[in-house]
């Protein structure tokens, strides 16, 4: 967007020698913005998987006694808490076994 205006500005506001410096200069800007924000990007690597789930709070909708479910994230998990839990207790993801979260009491 810099470039582009640089440019307009170079054809009808900016006088002849200082219209190709200020492109110049937009044109490096933006380079560098570009390589800057690959870059930024980049520092982290992504987290996938059930194993990122390890350590969130969820909230449980049946009670786990010791089997229920959980909504977590938006999604409903199958979970299992040895401590038991009530409906709308929170508690916390410690592990999974498949598609069964291992969960706690906060």
């Amino acid at each position: 967007m810099l470039f582009f205006a640089a440019i307009l500005l170079a054809i009808f506001v900016v006088p002849e020698p200082w219209g190709l410096v200020l492109v110049a200069v937009a044109a490096v800007a933006e380079v560098g913005e570009t390589f800057f924000w690959l870059r930024y990007s980049q520092r982290r690597r992504i987290q996938m998987g059930a194993e990122t789930l390890i350590g969130a709070r969820a909230e449980v909708l049946t009670a786990c006694s010791p089997t229920g479910q959980v909504r977590l994230a938006g999604e409903i998990w199958r979970a299992h808490c040895q401590e038991g839990a009530a409906p709308g207790d929170g508690v916390r993801v410690v592990g999974r076994e498949g598609l069964t979260l291992l969960v706690e009491p906060e």
